[in-house]
């Protein structure tokens, strides 16, 4: 897949369809690779990845990711055939196993073990006779742990962690190895302003902090519970958004690279507080800046 070596990770749910025909032209207008966009409660992966398409020329859309218990495993294989086969090519399909209380509670299905889960799902899609020609395996996995990692590595193109630090990536590019896409979100807010940087984080940290999949993960890279409490520490959000000087910024976003990232996926937090992304940022950092 060639996806460029930037991203820009962006929270759609809230976007109207004149916001995200603005949202996309923009993105390719900076010269960005690829946009990623989250699934959870809004709109639905493959119809809004359709969208975003019809409004792109050379942009890879890439889902970050889509929730396995939304769709069967033909229904995930028809998809990606169809939005590859009609966008030539530039669709990149982001699974995975989401979290228990979206999935019992929302969805109402029941919540299976993560791996064994994603490994029957993506052998499903392997197997479905979709009939349209197969216009390749742009997969990539939601994960965190070694065991997800490996599972990415072994059966799709490669993995977006999520929430993580450039140990981690480290640590991802180890199990990956050097064939497969390591594409990593990282979170900025583009201010020198401490105290609105530090809301802005614990803000935008606060939907995550309570999920077990990622507090595992954030205590198996060497944060602490004290870290994780009371909306978090200095320690603990400066390092999931990173914050200050452009200079600053882009060092922080380097350091994933250094660590093995094929792609960085920058998900810009407002400053203002609006729930809209920052384009001032991605501007600021966008491909044609970097030397």
């Amino acid at each position: 897949m060639k996806m460029g070596k930037f991203g820009a990770w962006i929270a759609t749910n809230g976007l109207s369809g004149d916001q995200l025909v603005e949202l996309v032209c923009g993105v390719e207008r900076l010269g960005y690779d690829t946009l990623w966009y989250p699934e959870s409660t809004s709109y639905e992966s493959l119809s809004l990845a359709g969208f975003l398409l019809s409004h792109s020329e050379r942009l890879f859309v890439a889902s970050g990711i889509s929730n396995i218990y939304a769709r069967d495993p033909f229904t995930a294989m028809a998809g990606l055939n169809s939005l590859n086969a009609l966008y030539g090519g530039r669709f990149v399909l982001g699974l995975g196993v989401s979290h228990k209380p979206l999935v019992t509670g929302r969805r109402g299905h029941d919540y299976g073990r993560p791996v064994p889960t994603m490994r029957n799902y993506l052998e499903a899609m392997k197997l479905a006779k979709v009939d349209l020609d197969n216009t390749g395996w742009n997969v990539v996995l939601a994960a965190l742990g070694p065991k997800m990692l490996e599972l990415s590595r072994d059966m799709t193109e490669g993995a977006l962690p999520y929430c993580v630090t450039p140990k981690h990536t480290a640590m991802a590019k180890e199990i990956l190895g050097p064939e497969r896409c390591l594409c990593v979100e990282q979170k900025i807010c583009f201010t020198e302003d401490e105290s609105v940087a530090r809301e802005m984080a614990s803000k935008g940290m606060a939907r995550y902090m309570v999920l077990d999949n990622y507090r595992n993960n954030w205590l198996r890279i060497g944060f602490t519970e004290r870290d994780l409490e009371g909306g978090g520490s200095k320690r603990f959000l400066d390092s999931m958004v990173l914050w200050g000087s452009e200079d600053k910024i882009r060092k922080g976003l380097q350091a994933h690279l250094d660590a093995g990232a094929t792609h960085i996926a920058i998900q810009p937090l407002d400053p203002g507080k609006k729930s809209t992304p920052d384009l001032n940022a991605l501007a600021t950092f966008a491909p044609g800046s970097w030397s």
